[in-house]
């Protein structure tokens, strides 16, 4: 078999036998393609069933599993604004002037001499954005002198206090002027207690009208 034997060459031999083989492995190929195409799960079919497997919808997760709920959520940097402390109201229009609405001053001279009959004042002076009403009585109305040492000297009340019905609505900023003339003389409350010229020296105003009491008003009797 391996060395041909005929009146030809033997390369001629050798190439028909491998031209058969070649023909021989075609034919087992081909076979075995059948074969295998035949087979389940090969082939088309495999590619059916892969097709028809991806083409089966996914089941998506519920949507509060993908995106938690709005509630839940804590964005950074907003939080709720506090809430705001209820503005205080202001004064009303014609209501009733309060201390707190009202400025009250003192007047004087500044230097009398001893034994003069100086007249003061007491100022009062709406300070508020707005009218108001006040009882300016002369009952509710009074000037103490002090001496440097803190002691009462005179009250303009002491001796011949006066009354009236005064009530006014003071417009913003308008002062109402009272002036009182001092008779020269110290006094006290019950004004029987004997009167004398006060001696030379520094001595302090206040005022007051009702409640409210104004601040010190320097007055030098020299």
């Amino acid at each position: 078999m391996l060395h041909p034997v005929g009146p030809l060459p033997a390369a001629v031999y050798w190439r028909r036998r491998l031209t058969v083989l070649v023909l021989l492995l075609a034919v087992l190929g081909g076979l075995g393609w059948v074969v295998v195409s035949l087979l389940p799960g090969s082939g088309d079919g495999g590619a059916a069933a892969s097709s028809t497997t991806a083409a089966e919808p996914t089941e998506l997760p519920a949507l509060e599993q993908v995106v938690p709920a709005v509630s839940g959520v804590r964005t950074p940097g907003t939080t709720a604004p506090p809430s705001e402390p209820p503005v205080p109201a202001g004064p009303t229009p014609g209501g009733r002037c309060t201390d707190e609405m009202l400025g009250l001053e003192v007047r004087t001279p500044g230097t009398v001499a001893v034994g003069a009959k100086p007249v003061l004042e007491l100022v009062v002076v709406n300070t508020s954005p707005v009218p108001c009403v006040r009882a300016l009585d002369k009952e509710l109305q009074e000037l103490v002198m002090v001496d440097a040492a803190g002691a009462r000297v005179w009250g303009s009340n002491d001796c011949f206090p006066e009354s009236s019905d005064d009530e006014r609505t003071l417009a913003p900023g308008e002062p109402v002027v009272f002036p009182l003339a001092w008779g020269g003389l110290t006094s006290e409350p019950t004004c029987t207690a004997a009167r004398v010229t006060p001696a030379p020296g520094d001595y302090v105003l206040r005022g007051r009208l009702d409640t409210k009491v104004s601040g010190d008003a320097p007055l030098t009797i020299g």
